[in-house]
C-alpha cells in the first residue's frame, strides 16, 4: 500500500499515534475528550483533524467527513477500570464499555486493520470475549499478544494486552525492531540537574523510609535506586537502577534515592524522565501544563516503540499478501 491513513479514536498525548507514524502511517484525525492531550495531540500532528469530545456522541460519518478513509483505526480504551491498581475501588461498568466504541466505529469506517491496546487485566473481563466475537463477526481475523515495552527498547517495564486484528490474512505476531535493553541509568537526568533533598527528615513517612531501608540492606550503603514515593507497590517498594523502570501511572510515584558524603539524598522522578521511560523522543512536544497533567499524560500514553513495530509488521503482511 502506498499509504496507511490512521485514526486514534483515543489520542491521548499521542503515542500510538507517534509510533504508526514512525512505523508507516499517515495519521489523519484522533479524538480525545481531555484538553491537554488533544493539545499534545495537535502540537504534534498539526495536519491531522482532532476532535476535542466525547467519542461516544461523535460519529464515524462525522470523522469520515474530516479525514478521508481510514485503513488503520487506533484504540486505547479507558484502562482504569480494568487495572489491579484500582484496589478495591468500584468498578464503572460504562468506562469498560467503551471498548465497545471500536466496533461501533469500525461497522461504519470499515478500517482493514484495527489495534485495541489496554492493561493484561482487560482479558478476565467478563465482556472481552464478546468483544473479540464482534470483531470476528465483522470478518476480522484477531490476533492477542501481551507485549512487555521493555524489550523493544523502552526503558520503562510495561505490559499490555495488544488485539489486533485485519480484514485480510492472519496478523503476524509482533517483534522488536529494536530489542535491545535500556534502564533507569539512561533516563535519569544529570547530577546536579533537580534539586535533592536529605532521605531521612522528621517529616518523612515511616514507610517511605522502610522501603529505602529495604533497598539499603539489598544493596548496600553505597548505591543508588528508585523507591515507590506514593501508593503501593508489590516489588518490596524499591527497585535496582539497572533494570527498566517499573510501570510508569497517571500518578507521580518514584524518587530516586543516591548516597552522599553526608547522608541519601532523594527527589522525585521529573516528567522529562518520564517522558524518556515512555519512549517519547526529545523533539515530542508537549503543552505547558502542569506537573499532575504532565504526568498524566504520560502514564495514559502507548510507548511508541510498540506501536511502530505494530504498524511495520502490518505493512510487511500487507506487500507479503499483495505479492501472493
Amino acid at each position: 500500500m502506498d499509504q496507511i491513513r490512521a485514526f486514534d479514536m483515543f489520542c491521548g498525548a499521542g503515542g500510538a499515534s507517534l509510533g504508526a507514524r514512525e512505523g508507516g502511517a499517515t495519521i489523519v484525525g484522533g479524538v480525545d475528550l481531555w484538553g491537554p492531550a488533544v493539545e499534545s495531540f495537535r502540537l504534534n500532528f498539526p495536519e491531522a483533524h482532532v476532535f476535542e469530545q466525547d467519542l461516544r456522541k461523535l460519529t464515524p460519518k462525522q470523522v469520515l467527513a474530516k479525514t478521508g478513509p481510514i485503513d488503520l483505526l487506533i484504540s486505547s480504551p479507558e484502562c482504569t477500570h480494568h487495572t489491579c491498581a484500582r484496589g478495591n475501588k468500584p468498578r464503572s461498568d460504562e468506562s469498560r464499555d467503551t471498548a465497545f466504541q471500536v466496533i461501533r466505529y469500525a461497522k461504519v469506517m470499515k478500517p482493514r486493520w484495527i489495534t485495541l491496546e489496554n492493561v493484561v487485566h482487560m482479558k478476565p473481563w467478563s465482556r472481552y470475549g464478546e468483544l473479540k466475537k464482534a470483531l470476528e463477526k465483522l470478518k476480522y481475523n484477531v490476533h492477542e499478544q501481551i507485549i512487555d515495552a521493555s524489550h523493544y527498547g523502552v526503558a520503562q517495564r510495561r505490559r499490555r494486552l495488544f488485539m489486533i486484528a485485519e480484514l485480510r490474512g492472519q496478523p503476524e505476531a509482533i517483534e522488536p525492531l529494536n530489542p535491545f535493553y535500556r534502564d533507569v541509568w539512561d533516563i535519569l537526568a544529570p547530577e546536579g540537574t533537580y534539586k535533592m533533598t536529605p532521605l531521612r527528615t522528621p517529616r518523612r513517612a515511616k514507610d517511605t523510609l522502610a522501603r529505602a531501608d529495604r533497598a539499603i540492606a539489598e544493596l548496600g550503603e553505597n548505591k543508588a535506586f528508585l523507591i515507590v514515593y506514593y501508593g503501593s507497590d508489590g516489588g518490596g517498594g524499591w527497585q535496582r537502577m539497572d533494570e527498566p523502570l517499573r510501570t510508569v501511572t497517571t500518578i507521580d510515584r518514584f524518587a530516586y534515592v543516591t548516597p552522599t558524603p553526608s547522608g541519601h539524598m532523594m527527589r522525585m522522578l521529573q516528567p522529562d524522565e518520564l517522558r524518556k521511560a515512555m519512549g517519547f523522543p526529545d523533539n515530542y512536544k508537549f503543552p505547558d501544563v502542569t506537573r499532575r497533567e504532565k504526568v498524566k499524560l504520560m502514564g495514559n500514553a502507548v510507548c511508541s516503540p510498540v506501536m511502530e513495530a505494530i504498524v511495520a509488521s502490518l505493512l510487511k503482511g500487507a506487500q507479503e499478501y499483495k505479492a501472493a
